[in-house]
């Protein structure tokens, strides 16, 4: 596992959620699902870099060993979340205690991992427009998904939520606060949650073209 890098005010660090069980894949990692020449993860930790983050950080649980293994010398960080099996909000809790109270986090679950570099830019720019914004969330077609970008309190309020707990259960308390960024993207609602969802993904990302986008 590779140490903690050093926090800085204001960072932007990408927080890439690696996790779950991939038990619809019979326990291969989704991370390591081949996306073009690169792995699902690998994809996500060098989109993060091109978009100019401080730092990306993975967040492995029961793969640890081959997460760490598949972002080997591509300059990420790799946190364990020991207690996976309490829900996804728990890894995003350990990965923005990684990142710091004071970063603007990119929470980024690796089952998304078709999203195009000009959604992640527009996330960004949004967030440079709109400074009263504190989560915002890319919209297809009038339907939010993933990546989401979160800072000041509402990375507290989701380090308060339960381990188990939806993170969208804290939508209705930050309202106004929250900002939809539409994108031309299909990719942000794009769940590989299952093999055949993998495949039409894949098929339809490459039918775009199979680029970063």
């Amino acid at each position: 596992m590779s140490g903690p890098s050093q926090r800085r005010p204001g960072a932007l660090v990408s927080v890439v959620l690696s996790g779950g069980a991939s038990e619809r894949f019979l326990g291969e990692p989704k991370a390591l699902l081949p996306v073009g020449r690169e792995t699902a993860v690998g994809r996500m930790v060098r989109l993060s870099q091109r978009l100019g983050v401080d730092r990306v950080v993975v967040v492995a649980g029961l793969h640890l060993p081959e997460v760490n293994g598949a972002v080997a010398g591509l300059g990420a960080e790799v946190v364990e979340n020991p207690d996976w099996r309490l829900g996804r909000t728990g890894s995003v809790q350990v990965g923005l205690r990684a990142a710091g109270p004071e970063a603007t986090v990119l929470i980024w679950p690796v089952d998304h991992p078709f999203v195009a570099l000009g959604t992640l830019r527009s996330l960004l720019a949004a967030s440079e427009v709109d400074r009263l914004a504190l989560w915002l969330i890319p919209t297809f077609q009038g339907r939010g998904g993933h990546p989401v970008l979160l800072r000041g309190r509402a990375l507290s309020m989701v380090s308060e939520l339960s381990a188990s707990a939806p993170l969208r259960s804290l939508l209705p308390v930050i309202g106004p606060e929250v900002r939809r960024v539409a994108v031309a993207d299909p990719g942000v609602l794009d769940n590989v949650d299952a093999p055949q969802q993998y495949l039409a993904a894949l098929d339809a990302w490459a039918s775009r073209g199979g680029g970063d986008g």
